[in-house]
């Protein structure tokens, strides 16, 4: 059986997991653990920019509206407007660009602020997806994260960790951060890999929102920068465009589309997590390509199975 190959997947990885995997044009599924709440980390940006562009395509928000950025207001994340020196002055196209090509925090933060968490929630619910749940903004849970850890705030927390006399005192209170109450499924924004799926596979469908406003998400996610996960479970000649989210120790999560030459098309959600409590085995992003191949694969032999199943037998005349 198919799930419990991908049990044993994520075993031999260290690692617990939950799969889902939708045929976009028909009804085939393949779902393991897909019903698990489980910490969304960054594949949640998906659902923002969908709530953008679909405001967008309602005109109650102008894309080519632009935005001053200052470092002083940045929302930490590794890269992107985080790391700028000097004011930037951006659109709002360009923002939701760089909040899912290169998962950028400040860029998220400012499209949560501008559409509202109350009106993303409100087109999920829409769509029957009320599973997938923000918390706030990134830096309104980084805050709640830090002071759970122990400090005043996130800024303070990652001060700390700099300025730790040893590699180990800066591993313990990352320990911290792991405990902390506010980075629990259900406290920081959260999803299952079913309904994330099921995002995915009504955006692919122009079924999420009006054709315009998915075709715009679609085109962004296939603009992908981040490749290491779902797309190394396939060829070069597979497109994938999807949305990677990493917490260190924590989650490592894909979703998107994976299409053949052939046209076929699959919407595909990963999200792993540790097995258990104690030292931290590293998650290798691997194991996340090699459960949606085996998973796609089934699905597609599946298909094909079932397709020859309908055809006439030939008779010789």
């Amino acid at each position: 059986m198919i799930e419990g190959r991908l049990e044993q997947v994520f075993a031999d990885a260290g690692c617990k997991g939950s799969v889902a995997v939708l045929d976009i044009d028909g009804p085939g599924r393949v779902a393991f653990g897909d019903n698990e709440l489980v910490v969304a980390a960054s594949t949640f940006k998906i659902v923002v920019a969908l709530e953008l562009f679909c405001q967008a395509a309602e005109a109650s928000v102008d894309l080519a509206e632009r935005v001053r950025l200052s470092p002083a207001q940045a929302t930490p994340g590794g890269q992107g407007f985080c790391i700028f020196e000097d004011e930037a002055e951006v659109s709002l196209r360009d923002i939701a660009r760089m909040m899912l090509t290169i998962s950028d925090n400040t860029a998220t933060d400012v499209l949560i602020r501008r559409v509202s968490v109350s009106r993303i929630h409100d087109r999920l619910a829409g769509l029957g997806l009320d599973r997938i749940r923000l918390a706030g903004t990134i830096r309104q849970e980084f805050d709640a994260i830090g002071r759970d850890a122990g400090f005043a705030g996130w800024t303070e927390m990652g001060r700390a960790m700099r300025q730790a006399g040893s590699r180990a005192d800066a591993e313990r209170i990352w320990d911290r951060v792991l405990s902390a109450p506010s980075l629990r499924p259900g406290r920081i924004t959260s999803a299952t890999a079913g309904q994330m799926a099921t995002l995915l596979r009504l955006i692919w469908r122009d079924e999420a929102g009006p054709g315009d406003a998915c075709r715009a998400v679609r085109t962004i996610l296939g603009q992908q920068r981040l490749t290491r996960k779902i797309a190394t479970g396939f060829s070069d000649e597979v497109r994938v465009a999807a949305k990677s989210g990493t917490v260190p120790g924590c989650a490592s999560n894909d979703a998107g589309v994976v299409q053949f030459p052939d046209g076929s098309r699959f919407a595909v959600a990963v999200f792993t997590r540790p097995a258990g409590p104690g030292p931290r085995t590293p998650q290798a992003d691997s194991v996340i390509g090699t459960a949606a191949k085996m998973a796609v694969e089934h699905l597609r032999q599946h298909s094909r199975t079932a397709a020859d199943s309908t055809v006439p037998p030939r008779t010789l005349g």
